[in-house]
């Protein structure tokens, strides 16, 4: 689920939270760099709970419309499309996605459902929603589609619902398009076959992407001096002290790829690095890494310095 460049972004708040403590403690943070990537797996839970939550609102609504005095028999007869969604009886049925939620305590939805609420009575006033209930029979394509639709168009862009992650765990934050990247993904391809992959997929593609992350982490800490030296006299237009620190940091990240990490293609550490700067850093900040990275990889080249194995490593 986590990918490379993800790992890189932890990284980056990981050393700055680190820079910003009073009383830094690399063991401490290395701890909480493992924790706020572990917390993506539990919001990609939680979001596929919130499908089946908005579910359950819609049968209590059903149930109660039903009950009304006088009701109309449309109410008396409601649809069941939504509530039996194929797509989320396979959900609801996967033990692997039950078991994940009961032992991480992800009991969210039942506490807070007001914001269920919210997104439940948004959906009502949409007119495929409507559509799909219309509908004599669906097939396991249509109710997939429909799903989709309400991620999408429902689920995904309410501020509310982000105001409430952003409350809940702050490490959220940035997961967040990922995680909604990755469900749109998944639920595009659920089937009985696959279901346990998609609903609780590993965290890390393999075991070298969590050392990647350690030793990352590691190197741009405790090499904080030799990095520092690396970038002394490259930035004649710029005074240490006016520097971004986000800006340092991507360039210590980048440093440390080229020197600490063969495998990893030089041409690969450089984009990384200007795509997370231009997320996190000031407008100008990847032009400005750019250049720097540039010298000092001709640099490294020259004194070789640059150690890199493999084809197209450059």
């Amino acid at each position: 689920m986590l990918t490379r460049r993800h790992i890189r972004i932890k990284v980056l708040q990981s050393v700055y939270a680190f820079h910003q403590s009073k009383q830094p403690d690399i063991e401490k943070q290395e701890k909480f760099l493992l924790y706020s990537m572990d917390q993506m797996q539990d919001l990609y839970l939680l979001l596929i709970q919130l499908l089946l939550a908005i579910q359950g609102q819609a049968e209590d609504y059903l149930v109660k419309s039903q009950k009304k005095h006088l009701a109309t028999s449309e109410e008396k007869n409601p649809s069941r499309n939504f509530i039996e969604n194929r797509v989320l009886q396979l959900i609801t049925a996967n033990p692997s996605f039950t078991e994940a939620i009961k032992n991480k305590k992800l009991d969210y939805w039942a506490q807070d459902d007001e914001y269920v609420t919210i997104l439940f009575k948004q959906l009502r006033k949409k007119e495929w929603y409507q559509a799909y209930l219309e509908k004599i029979a669906t097939s396991y394509a249509e109710d997939q589609e429909f799903i989709l639709k309400l991620y999408k168009e429902i689920i995904a862009p309410n501020e509310k619902l982000y105001e409430y992650l952003e409350d809940k765990r702050l490490t959220w934050l940035d997961d967040y398009p990922l995680v909604n990247t990755a469900l749109m993904k998944a639920l595009g391809k659920i089937s009985d076959k696959n279901a346990s992959d998609l609903l609780v997929p590993k965290l890390y593609k393999n075991h070298e992407d969590r050392e990647y992350a350690l030793t990352l982490f590691r190197k741009v800490i405790l090499k904080e001096e030799d990095l520092s030296e690396e970038i002394e006299g490259k930035t004649p237009n710029w005074d240490k002290e006016r520097i971004a620190e986000l800006d340092l940091i991507i360039l210590k990240i980048g440093i440390a790829e080229f020197l600490y990490f063969p495998s990893i293609p030089v041409r690969v550490t450089i984009n990384e690095c200007l795509e997370i700067s231009k997320e996190y850093s000031t407008p100008k900040s990847s032009i400005f890494i750019n250049g720097i990275l540039d010298k000092l990889v001709k640099e490294f080249e020259e004194n070789s310095k640059l150690k890199k194995i493999g084809r197209g490593l450059r």
